[in-house]
């Protein structure tokens, strides 16, 4: 932490214990890991939030209202690129050099024990958080070591999209709940729809990013296999997670995925499925309110993503809030927090956004669902969805998984090679 020798002389004075003097000259700013027992967060005055670049324009209108209340503590919207390995490299770059250019970081939610442990962001107050009236699963994201280190802004859960009007026209009732009825749906719908015959079937999120990791990983959790165990260590060479790769690798030797999406980051699958290039998408819950004002509104809906023998697993997304330790302007910056993360701010996301909410009882509400029929599969999606590996050493993780899937993907090597190789990378990371 810097030191505050001045700061330290006049208080000591005052206070006779070492704790008390802590305790009353907790830093405004600078390093350090606030918020523990007794800190304060001082300073008021301009900050800025930090996030990726935002696609759905929302951002802008909720912080123009805190601006409009609090001119002498005006936010400042720093859009970062839109995959998360670039926003996270550039917000590493920032607390390495202890620069106060960042104040409120959006953290993917799998960043949370790799920026905590590091001290480059606070530990939070918990009781100045309605974190009870929230979704269990998606709070412990923001937990490191039993401390509070981020507050949920906003959680994700994968759903899959799928052609209502398609499978309609085919004689199909449902959704599918198997990769093999996915399959087999798509095989009908070119059959007997016409317009349907150069579509694929399916697409996801394949290019080299955190996209993929988050797509490899419901593939293996989906056909019982897993990433890492419970206890933390990497269990990937298996059977079950050779199933789930290889519906992956087989789906882009066959066709029902094309050929073009080992290049797809979100936009660009989202883009696949409403030009009509595909029947099926895997995707985030943002992607409803954007398709529904385009050429398939009332054509489209969402169902539990599909797995190996029964509905699957999706991997947990969502960001959380966090304070930078080298920021200034704390006091502003965790109200800022509060206005952000509070549950109105949450319901005008779920409205002009489509972001999942971590408060539970905006999934409940009568007019809610009737507006957003999506929300009981997705509050289903959240509550059974597998966290990636929370370590502390993730980029490294998710770089490896990353490497190994996508050579699986393009044919460099076989599933079960690429498994073998990422069960030996990992032992190396979550060693460290």
């Amino acid at each position: 932490m810097k030191t505050k020798t001045h700061r330290a002389l006049e208080c000591s004075a005052l206070f006779a214990t070492a704790a008390l003097l802590l305790t009353a000259c907790g830093s405004s700013g600078g390093s350090g890991n606030g918020g523990e027992a007794g800190t304060s967060f001082q300073g008021r005055g301009p900050i800025t939030y930090v996030a990726g670049k935002d696609t759905t324009g929302v951002v802008p209108k909720v912080i123009a209202r805190w601006n409009a209340q609090h001119p002498k503590e005006k936010v400042t919207f720093v859009q970062l690129p839109t995959d998360a390995d670039s926003q996270r490299q550039q917000m590493i770059q920032n607390a390495e050099t202890k620069s106060d250019a960042y104040t409120v970081l959006s953290l993917d939610v799998v960043w949370t024990s790799e920026f905590a442990a590091h001290q480059w962001v606070d530990r939070l107050p918990e009781n100045q958080f309605p974190l009870g009236k929230m979704l269990k699963p998606v709070v412990e994201t923001a937990k490191y070591r039993g401390g509070l280190y981020a507050v949920p802004a906003s959680s994700d859960g994968g759903l899959l999209y799928y052609r209502t009007d398609l499978l309609s026209k085919a004689g199909i009732s449902a959704p599918p709940t198997t990769w093999s009825e996915m399959t087999a749906d798509c095989a009908e719908v070119r059959k007997k729809v016409p317009a349907a015959k150069g579509m694929s079937c399916y697409a996801g999120q394949f290019q080299k990013y955190e996209g993929l990791t988050v797509n490899f990983a419901e593939a293996v959790d989906s056909a019982g296999g897993v990433v890492t165990d419970a206890s933390g260590k990497p269990n990937v060479d298996t059977p079950a997670a050779r199933k789930g790769l290889d519906f992956l690798t087989g789906s882009f030797k066959d066709g029902s995925i094309p050929k073009e999406a080992i290049t797809y980051q979100e936009e660009d699958s989202r883009q696949a499925f409403q030009s009509g290039k595909v029947m099926f998408l895997r995707n985030w819950p943002y992607v409803y309110s954007l398709a529904g004002k385009g050429k398939l509104a009332g054509k489209f809906a969402v169902a539990p993503l599909p797995g190996l023998n029964g509905p699957g697993s999706s991997s947990l997304g969502g960001h959380n809030l966090a304070l930078s330790s080298f920021a200034k302007n704390k006091a502003t910056a965790l109200d800022f927090m509060k206005f952000f993360s509070s549950e109105e701010s949450a319901g005008t996301f779920l409205k002009d956004a489509s972001l999942a909410p971590p408060y539970a009882d905006l999934y409940d509400k009568a007019a809610l669902v009737g507006r957003y029929p999506y929300l009981p599969v997705l509050k289903q999606s959240i509550l059974h969805a597998v966290p990636r590996p929370r370590v502390v050493q993730y980029g490294d993780v998710t770089s490896a998984i990353q490497r190994e899937a996508y050579a699986a993907l393009n044919g460099s090597k076989s599933s079960a090679q690429a498994l073998k190789d990422l069960q030996g990378a990992l032992q190396k990371s979550t060693a460290q």
